[in-house]
């Protein structure tokens, strides 16, 4: 879809971190219907883009044929098709899990982790992670181990196994977001290791250390608690919301409620 907006001179990616996003989509829709007007398909930006509007219109202001709008509108076409797909087969998860929903509510509220990603980790390894005694039965099983060929002290490959491709994606997806959130204890071990290792291998140690609370939270039945910087208030409370819409959104039945200060794994 991008190479077919460079082609038809519209640099809307430049403008917009994301392009399926909420404006993105309705600027998108509008030009697979025929609008060729700068200003009025800015007007259809969100006025909290960080773009500004003289920006939006110049990034619009392409040159698409007719075959460029037709082909932008079976894109869309498919996109939504693929999007009512996957809710629909969240749904069917959801509907297999709803006697574990303290697992699937446990693991979303760890930092990276949300609702599906939490029910694709449990439809991997077990709503109680039975299968793997030790978390480096799980991390190794998942691809998440580091190599160790040492020859004169010097480790010579230190390249992760294969291990699950499933729960090694969700954990490194997770480990991506769990990293850019201010004060999360996984961004302070991030930045320490990434002058030492480098972005991929340290990407990979926190998706390691994820794994390891996934396994402590499914096999001894903990909450996850923050162990970085406490968030205020009012963050926490709008966090505890998202993930209440998400849960009700797939048909689970949840309610907000205080976080216990005992047996908690961070």
């Amino acid at each position: 879809m991008e190479c077919l907006l460079e082609e038809a001179r519209i640099k809307l990616s430049s403008v917009i971190t994301d392009l399926l996003g909420v404006s993105g989509r309705r600027i998108l829709r509008a030009i697979a219907a025929g609008e060729t007007n700068p200003e009025k398909l800015a007007e259809l930006g969100d006025h909290r883009l960080k773009c500004t509007n003289a920006q939006l219109m110049d990034a619009v202001d392409g040159k698409p044929d007719p075959i460029h709008c037709q082909l932008l509108g079976l894109y869309l076409e498919r996109l939504e098709l693929l999007d009512r797909q996957v809710e629909m087969l969240n749904g069917m998860i959801a509907a297999g899990l709803r006697a574990h929903q303290q697992a699937v509510v446990r693991l979303a509220e760890v930092p990276g982790l949300g609702v599906e990603s939490a029910q694709q980790i449990i439809a991997e390894v077990g709503v109680d992670a039975k299968a793997f005694d030790t978390p480096a039965n799980l991390t190794s099983w998942g691809g998440l181990c580091p190599g160790s060929e040492e020859s004169a002290e010097e480790n010579h490959n230190a390249a992760c196994p294969k291990g699950n491709k499933y729960l090694r994606r969700v954990l490194n997806q997770a480990a991506q977001a769990a990293v850019k959130k201010k004060g999360c204890h996984f961004q302070t071990v991030f930045h320490r290791l990434l002058p030492r290792l480098g972005y991929k291998q340290a990407l990979c140690a926190v998706a390691r250390r994820l794994c390891v609370v996934v396994w402590k939270i499914l096999h001894d039945e903990v909450k996850y608690v923050e162990r970085g910087t406490k968030p205020s208030p009012s963050a926490a409370r709008q966090r505890a919301q998202k993930l209440v819409r998400a849960l009700r959104h797939l048909g689970y039945t949840v309610e907000i409620t205080r976080p216990e200060p005992a047996g908690s794994v961070g």
